[in-house]
């Protein structure tokens, strides 16, 4: 009989059998072993485990948290399709099963926004072409009724025609070369005019910014897609054009940083990010490479969006490190005029998204406070229909006010007007169902009320100050740039590469607010790097063009 040493193990089954046993893991002990396994693991699959665990550690800490539900996990996981109102209340469905009732004659259904073919004016960046009739002038007799005559019209008719073409195209100048059968002296034929010197002008630079930095598209694959084209383009190629254009665009963030230090209201969050050098950095290393004592001592790392209103314009800016994103937004701040007031400062309610020293008039998002109630809604129906109905005439409002063209005094009174009443109504009601304790205060309903409750004043500031906005949108919008960056490469290797990506991001996501279209504006910037240098608040994207002349 073999002994039970040498019989094969088999894994403990559960009481249903066939699976396996679940473990009790420390997460301080899985981060140990993953550190301890670095030394036999590359870089990309060091990267890769890691965003693994941190995946089962936000896991973990969300199954330890009170009363959550089946759904938020879905969402944080799955994502949600829409936090539309009609549809968390399932408004839609209704609407969707209900018997088809015939429009009223004379009434047409109202298009939906967004929806249609883009016209001809659409295409700003489409070469353009006249065509001219080819028998027919102004004042000719009309070949129809022989009687009047034909005048040109306004508007012509338009013809648009799309071509498929690689990002990059590449154009072969084949030069005679003749050589003297006596001296053998060679000679080639000049190349055509406007040729250049260099093999990648600006315009190849720039594309390859707009792909990695504006569209998230990785180097391997630009790479793949170029040689598919039959136009080749290594991806250390791309790095090394990216980052050739750096010194010449620097002025110009710097100038955008000096707008957005300007702005009424500056909106900053921040996002998770992974830095494969300062994960491999010791504190004593941190702080040898200039870091503060307080940042060396942090492990997280992150990407700070701040997209700051000044006046009409808006400037999107990236900063990606140990830093957090009220110690960013204080940086950009420092270069604020002293004769101005403070800023209103839109963010969500976390105490690391504040400026430690400098003051602002501080603003919470109303669409986080909402999502508590969007992540319940199907645990209590009625008390979240009641939150996200009153929000959702809030939001009417702010739409009535934008379509009007409302300024910022206008817009305050209109709110005050409209959105006052349903507000304060809401907060006695909420204050009415704890105080009254038909809601238990730590259940998860219990919860939301509280947030709502405890930054009331930050939430409904837009009640109180001209100008103060309802949410954060814009600020997770710009963030998704660089969340895209982290989906689809993971991660940057270098501190200098996140300052690089940050740079592109800033500048691209800037024009975009502005709706200028980026890669134009690039291109000017890498052509006239000596007058960017001389005086790049004259080459901002509002006002470029007139420099470009």
């Amino acid at each position: 009989m073999a002994s039970k040493r040498n019989q094969p193990k088999t894994a403990p089954s559960s009481p249903a059998g066939g699976a396996a046993e679940f473990r009790d893991v420390d997460l301080k002990e899985l981060r140990g072993a993953l550190d301890r396994a670095r030394v036999a693991l590359s870089a990309e699959d060091y990267a890769l485990l890691t965003g693994a665990v941190d995946t089962f550690t936000a896991l973990t800490r969300e199954l330890q948290l009170k009363g959550v539900t089946l759904e938020r996990l879905r969402r944080l996981f799955l994502g949600s399709t829409s936090e539309k109102t009609k549809k968390v209340l399932g408004d839609d469905d209704r609407k969707e099963s209900a018997p088809e009732v015939p429009p009223k004659s004379g009434v047409t259904e109202e298009k939906a926004k967004g929806h249609g073919r883009n016209g001809a004016a659409a295409y700003t960046g489409a070469t353009r072409e006249k065509v001219v009739h080819a028998s027919l002038h102004g004042g000719d007799t009309c070949p129809g009724c022989v009687t009047g005559k034909v005048y040109p019209m306004k508007e012509p008719a338009m013809l648009l025609r799309v071509q498929g073409m690689a990002p990059l195209e590449a154009t072969v100048w084949e030069c005679d070369r003749l050589r003297c059968n006596g001296c053998g002296e060679v000679f080639t034929a000049s190349a055509p005019a406007g040729v250049g010197t260099q093999k990648y002008d600006e315009s190849a630079d720039a594309m390859v910014a707009m792909l990695r930095y504006g569209a998230g598209v990785p180097f391997n694959r630009i790479e793949r897609l170029q040689r598919g084209m039959g136009i080749p383009l290594p991806a250390s190629t791309q790095w090394g054009l990216v980052e050739r254009r750096v010194d010449a665009l620097l002025p110009v963030f710097d100038a955008l940083v000096r707008v957005a230090a300007q702005g009424e209201v500056v909106h900053n969050d921040d996002t998770s990010m992974t830095v494969l050098e300062l994960g491999e950095r010791t504190r004593e290393e941190a702080l040898a490479a200039g870091e503060s004592e307080k940042i060396a001592g942090r492990t997280g790392v992150r990407t700070s969006g701040i997209v700051s209103v000044v006046g009409e314009r808006k400037v999107a800016l990236y900063f990606t490190g140990r830093q957090l994103a009220g110690e960013s937004l204080e940086e950009v701040l420092q270069e604020r005029l002293a004769r101005l007031p403070p800023p209103i400062q839109m963010s969500d309610a976390l105490s690391h998204n504040l400026p430690a020293e400098l003051k602002t008039i501080v603003a919470n998002c109303l669409a986080h406070g909402r999502r508590h109630f969007v992540d319940l809604v199907d645990n209590f129906p009625d008390e979240c229909r009641k939150v996200l109905e009153t929000l959702a005439e809030v939001y009417k409002h702010d739409d009535t006010a934008r379509a009007q063209k409302l300024n910022a005094h206008q817009r305050l009174l209109l709110h005050q007007e409209h959105s006052g009443p349903p507000m304060k109504k809401l907060k006695t009601w909420m204050q009415g169902e704890l105080d009254e304790h038909r809601v238990e205060p730590n259940s998860p309903l219990g919860e939301a009320l509280r947030y709502m409750l405890k930054h009331w004043p930050a939430l409904t500031l837009f009640l109180h100050v001209a100008g103060a906005p309802l949410d954060n949108n814009i600020c997770e919008r710009a963030l998704k740039k660089a969340i895209l960056h982290r989906k689809n490469s993971l991660f940057y290797k270098t501190v200098y590469g996140a300052q690089v990506g940050d740079l592109y991001m800033s500048l691209i996501h800037t024009a975009e607010l502005n709706r200028i279209a980026p890669f134009p504006w690039l291109v000017a910037l890498m052509r006239n790097a000596d007058a960017v240098a001389k005086a790049p608040d004259a080459w901002l994207p509002w006002n470029y063009t007139a420099s470009a002349r």
